[in-house]
């Protein structure tokens, strides 16, 4: 039987854009990144909670949460992540 001892992997920056900020900032909550089928998607903590396991990105007073599964895939989180409902125009 054989132990992993490779080190952990170092954590690195996901960049945030700013049309994320301020989505973020404009509605005044939390969010978390999760699985789609089309992909990574932002939503609400009330719609999906954070999970203890969760990486912590702080936008002002908010957060938004990402699996630490996911993060390891990520290098952004930006625009093409947030849902577009008919009633946002």
């Amino acid at each position: 039987m054989q132990s992993d001892t490779r080190e952990p992997a170092s954590p690195r920056t996901i960049y945030i854009s700013e049309d994320v900020r301020s989505y973020v900032l404009a509605r005044k909550r939390d969010f978390r990144v999760s699985t789609a089928c089309s992909g990574p998607i932002l939503l609400p903590t009330s719609v999906k909670p954070p999970k203890i396991t969760d990486l912590q990105i702080p936008i002002g007073d908010y957060t938004i949460y990402l699996s630490k599964y996911q993060a390891r895939y990520l290098d952004s989180i930006h625009k093409g992540m947030i849902p577009i409902y008919y009633n946002d125009f």
